[in-house]
């Protein structure tokens, strides 16, 4: 198939295809062979470059298939999750700088139109693209163009809410939106609940809907039912079961939108053929095709959620690189043990997650109180309200959810929790700059949009010890209770015995280093940097006093009393979005209060942050340590 050296690969069909319009010059009976050298490209330059690998390699067939089938960017192809497209950006221009993925100043994490043509929709959250995908059929339509709209949506993502909205209006106006299901059980842990249960179902009438579809193909060509007519079309599709079966018809069906499958996912040239001839028919359709997170790499293969991002490995032999346990956990282990700690003396208390149990940790409490952990599928408005009905009869619900995936439930926390002063305990994890997944995973928006809710609390721990006591004070709470933390390493309180740090108290901040010159307040992990700024400025001759906040609200209004009566400058250090975060809190309190003192507020400017690592991104910001320095230094002079 190919020779290969370690970082650089010859291929004989792949670097032949720089576009679409070039795969479509090969035979179809070359399109295995370009699958086979598509899976190890994609293993080969993950393996030292590290991304989403056993989603993309379930999806290499279909991939080649559309783009085979399809007249793309013309065109239009709406991926679910970028998670699955590696494949699609390697066959659309991007293949000479795929080394590039998810590198600061470099290809996307996921599909984005800012970057290719090819990319129709931003694909970064779950389960919008059946919206999406609609709103441009029903455009097109209205602005007569003629083209074709795909939606390829994963079966983790049809448990979202927003899928199902969709499918409600395509079944409903006139369009010709082709729906593929990739149905591989799997979001990045295994995916529970009673959909996947109906897709088995599905499944397993799979002789049935092969017949199905033989006898449509031959009434077609005999005229006997009018392609166009479909209406009448739809009907005979959807009765046929109910009337040789004596079953009902299933969900797509039932809502008159045309099924076909289950078909084989990793079949290309099968794909190629059914996607020829459904794609011109008349009427919304669903191709539900079955595939394997991780196909034809079998580390990924027996192993779907750790493949999910490996990290670096080994090609050939599959061993990850590593590197052990550290003496600092990460943030979101901290979580997961304290979870399980305070769970099994307390039998209230439960982890609700949107389909991220090991994401997050709560995977932990899962193995020992499995019963008293819900992954609630990839569906966050749901996690919330269903934490609230939890709350409302007297259980003490954990709810974590990464900040990003937060907002899609912003609703559901005013009206359903706040509104009625409910006990949850909401745990944001990935608060803050998140890395290499970029703009649409960044954290930044939780303190602006959580602050304004009437009864809301929120906490936001340094170091480690910090978020253990937030955690364990929120048992005692009443009402809702959002502790937000980073995603990597945790940092462990220090332990000088000259000046220890207290324990966390309910509303107040902590003063970590006195000082003369400028007042620094800082919330959250992002304290840790202010601390090394300040420490090598106090050896420049700086006197510069660190508050820890820990609190957002109710905020610790004595020190901001004493900062705005004691110090001429005072600078406010967040990790979230400047437009009313902490600074504009603190700005708020000392306008209402009549303080002249001048505010410098450090944090994220009005924008979406672009893919890097941590350190480069905080270093563009200028919230590491070197930048918090130039800022302070800048105020002195």
């Amino acid at each position: 198939m190919h020779t290969s050296v370690y970082g650089r690969m010859e291929y004989k069909y792949l670097n032949q295809i720089e576009y679409p319009r070039d795969l479509k010059q090969l035979p179809i009976n070359a399109l295995s062979a370009v699958c086979d050298e598509l899976r190890d490209f994609i293993i080969q330059e993950l393996s030292h470059n590290p991304g989403h690998l056993a989603s993309s390699l379930g999806t290499i067939e279909l991939t080649v298939a559309l783009h085979y089938v399809f007249d793309t960017p013309h065109d239009k192809l709406i991926w679910d999750v970028g998670h699955q497209a590696y494949a699609h950006k390697i066959l659309t221009g991007r293949r000479a700088r795929f080394s590039t993925n998810r590198q600061f100043k470099g290809l996307a994490p996921f599909p984005t139109p800012q970057e290719s043509e090819y990319d129709a929709f931003i694909s970064g959250h779950a389960s919008n693209s059946i919206s999406a995908a609609l709103g441009m059929e029903i455009a097109d339509e209205l602005q007569q163009v003629h083209r074709n709209v795909v939606a390829i949506i994963g079966d983790g993502a049809m448990t979202g809410g927003l899928a199902f909205e969709g499918l409600n209006n395509t079944s409903m106006d006139r369009n010709n939106l082709l729906i593929i299901l990739n149905d591989n059980n799997m979001a990045i842990d295994p995916i529970k609940g009673g959909f996947t249960q109906y897709l088995v179902d599905i499944t397993t009438s799979e002789r049935y809907n092969k017949w199905r579809w033989e006898l449509y193909r031959l009434m077609n060509r005999l005229h006997i039912i009018d392609e166009k007519k479909t209406t009448n079309l739809r009907r005979f599709s959807n009765n046929l079961k109910t009337i040789l079966t004596k079953q009902p018809s299933n969900i797509f069906q039932s809502m008159n939108i045309r099924y076909f499958g289950p078909a084989d996912g990793h079949s290309v040239t099968d794909l190629v053929r059914i996607l020829s001839e459904i794609k011109n028919h008349q009427g919304p359709k669903v191709l539900h095709i079955i595939t394997k997170k991780g196909k034809g790499y079998k580390p990924a293969e027996q192993n779907q959620t750790i493949w999910h991002a490996p990290g670096k490995f080994d090609p050939e032999t599959g061993v990850r690189n590593e590197t052990g346990q550290t003496p600092v956990p990460l943030w979101q282990d901290v979580f997961g043990d304290q979870l399980l700690a305070l769970a099994q003396k307390d039998k209230r208390i439960v982890g609700v997650t949107p389909a991220m149990p090991t994401g997050c940790s709560m995977c932990t409490m899962q193995q020992v109180l499995p019963e008293r952990v819900f992954d609630v599928g990839i569906a966050e408005g749901h996690a919330v309200t269903f934490s609230a009905g939890l709350a409302k009869d007297g259980i003490l619900p954990y709810c974590n959810i990464y900040s990003t995936f937060m907002q899609r439930a912003y609703d559901n926390i005013v009206h359903d929790v706040a509104l009625q002063n409910l006990h949850v305990v909401f745990c944001i994890d990935r608060a803050g700059i998140v890395g290499n997944d970029g703009a649409t995973h960044h954290g930044l928006f939780d303190m602006a949009y959580l602050r304004p809710i009437p009864n809301m609390q929120i906490a936001a721990p340094m170091t480690k010890e910090d978020l253990e006591e937030m955690m364990e004070m929120a048992v005692h709470l009443d009402g809702p209770i959002a502790i937000r933390y980073p995603r990597g390493k945790s940092v462990q309180r220090s332990k000088s015995a000259s000046a220890p740090i207290p324990a966390v108290e309910y509303g107040k901040g902590v003063l970590l280093r006195e000082g003369q010159d400028i007042a620094v307040l800082s919330i959250g992990a992002i304290g840790n940097a202010v601390n090394e700024a300040i420490d090598q400025l106090a050896a420049r001759g700086m006197s510069i006093a660190h508050w820890n906040m820990r609190w957002l609200k109710p905020m610790d209004t004595s020190i901001l009393d004493f900062a705005g009566t004691h110090f001429s400058q005072v600078v406010t250090v967040e990790d979230g979005i400047l437009n009313g975060g902490m600074g504009s809190a603190v700005l708020e309190y000392f306008a209402d209060k009549g303080y002249t003192c001048h505010v410098k507020r450090l944090g994220i400017d009005d924008q979406f942050v672009e893919h890097g690592s941590p350190e480069q991104l905080y270093h563009l910001l200028g919230l590491d340590a070197e930048g918090i320095i130039g800022a302070l230094e800048q105020l002195k002079s």
